[in-house]
């Protein structure tokens, strides 16, 4: 019986329809055979420089000009050539064949590989490198689909507009409202504030809140302790004030997260990592590390906060102004967010300027103002002397993808931080709210608007 590996070489080069759905996605290394594995680089070179298929000829003619081979080696890859004769196939077998071939010399390399790194062999990796390095090749597969066909693909587009899309949703009425329904999957989400205005609390109440929906959380935390995080949660989740933790007796402490587990079915996981020390790579690998060590999947993660993150573009120290680098987060949150199909959540502070405004503005985005260009939500929370003695606070819409961001764009909710909860205040307290007109921007006017403003000193306060 032919081996896959023969079989594949003999329709890439007689089979255009198999070698243009399969070639994007063989490597070399796949090939064990070293003879087979030149065979194909050769054979992948001249499809990609000449856009047609090579003739046997040409495979022996290019593969006598090669410097990497023998004469005996030339004699044995010319045999082979000459049993590469066209052979009808079904076409849906052989390209699900070649997949499964294709994975699983993935994975057979990724172990090998890693055996290498756990040895000492391999200097350019560590062992935080082989989770990403296995989920990597789990995931192979062949992306068959080319695109959108607009005019024949109608009645798939018809029915995705009635799709219903599947939404987290909040505990905030209003929040609900501006969102139509929730957050979807594979966004990111920014919320701006001053420093002590309520960042942190608004992604602890939104964890606790998304945890009692049965779905699994994760928490990454870049500045607190990740006790820090899980006292804000505690005091959200159990009603009892921060203050009063402390003297809560164990057994009493124990029966109200016995109680907490029974309302759930999720799981809430928080890691700390060093300030700006940790980038997405290091999410990344953390989230496969959780599937194979727990079998967690998040549903949702938060990154507490994004100018704190590393960028795994560029390296700490990198010559790269506060445009680029904080852009380059915020972009690298998103792919994650899509790679991940999850919704993201993180914050930013403002500016000086925006500290003490009332009424806070994109412009008020600190280090970076790339940053409203590349989200999916953003928005502020703005606090007062008149709102802190009413335990109240201020939200007001910045960027909606999800709808029309002049609706509701200021509204108020209720504020209990010893409880660290966010809540819904009487209808009344909404009817003050006067919409101060601020223009709405599209993503391309956010990036012209605030490219030109490449660093902190360069905005004007």
């Amino acid at each position: 019986m032919e081996r896959i590996e023969r079989t594949a070489l003999r329709n890439l080069i007689h089979n255009e329809e198999y070698s243009r759905k399969v070639l994007p996605f063989i490597k070399e290394d796949y090939f064990s055979d070293r003879l087979e594995r030149l065979l194909f680089k050769e054979i992948y070179r001249f499809i990609t420089k000449f856009n047609a298929l090579p003739t046997k000829e040409a495979l022996s003619i290019e593969i006598n000009d090669s410097k990497d081979i023998t004469e005996d080696e030339y004699k044995k890859i010319t045999d082979i050539i000459a049993t590469l004769n066209p052979e009808k196939i079904n076409l849906e077998w052989l390209v699900e064949t070649t997949e499964k071939f294709c994975k699983d010399r993935a994975i057979h390399n990724a172990i090998l590989s890693g055996i290498q790194i756990i040895d000492g062999k391999d200097k350019k990796h560590t062992p935080e490198y082989l989770p990403e390095m296995l989920s990597d090749a789990l995931s192979v597969s062949f992306d068959q689909k080319v695109g959108h066909d607009y005019l024949l693909e109608t009645k798939e587009r018809f029915e995705f507009y009635k799709k219903k899309e599947e939404r987290l949703e909040l505990d905030l009425e209003f929040f609900n409202k501006i969102t139509r329904g929730g957050i979807p999957s594979k966004t990111l989400n920014i919320c701006l504030a001053g420093t002590g205005v309520g960042k942190t609390m608004f992604m602890t109440h939104l964890a606790s809140s998304v945890l009692l929906q049965n779905k699994n959380v994760l928490y990454i935390t870049l500045e607190m302790a990740e006790e820090r995080i899980a006292e804000r949660i505690d005091a959200n989740l159990l009603n009892v004030g921060m203050s009063d933790l402390e003297e809560l007796p164990y057994q009493m402490y124990e029966t109200k997260i016995n109680k907490l587990q029974s309302k759930t079915t999720g799981a809430l996981i928080i890691k700390e990592y060093p300030t700006a020390a940790a980038s997405v790579s290091h999410f990344k690998n953390l989230i496969s590390e959780l599937a194979l060590k727990k079998s967690f999947k998040p549903d949702i993660l938060f990154v507490d906060y994004l100018n704190i993150c590393a960028s795994a573009r560029f390296k700490a120290g990198a010559n790269v102004n506060s445009y680029t680098y904080i852009k380059a987060i915020a972009e690298e949150l998103r792919g994650l967010a899509v790679e991940h199909d999850i919704p993201v959540f993180s914050a930013t502070q403002t500016t000086r300027g925006g500290f003490i405004s009332s009424d806070v503005g994109l412009e008020d985005t600190s280090e970076s103002f790339g940053l409203p260009a590349t989200a999916d939500f953003m928005f502020a929370l703005i606090s007062s002397e008149e709102l802190e003695e009413k335990n109240q606070i201020m939200v007001k819409q910045l960027k909606n993808r999800y709808n029309d961001p002049t609706l509701n764009r200021k509204f108020i909710v209720g504020v209990d931080r010893s409880k660290m909860r966010l809540y819904d205040v009487e209808q009344s307290a909404q009817s003050d709210l006067v919409d101060s007109g601020q223009e709405s921007f599209t993503d391309k006017d956010l990036d012209n608007k605030f490219k030109q403003l490449g660093k902190f000193s360069d905005f004007k306060i």
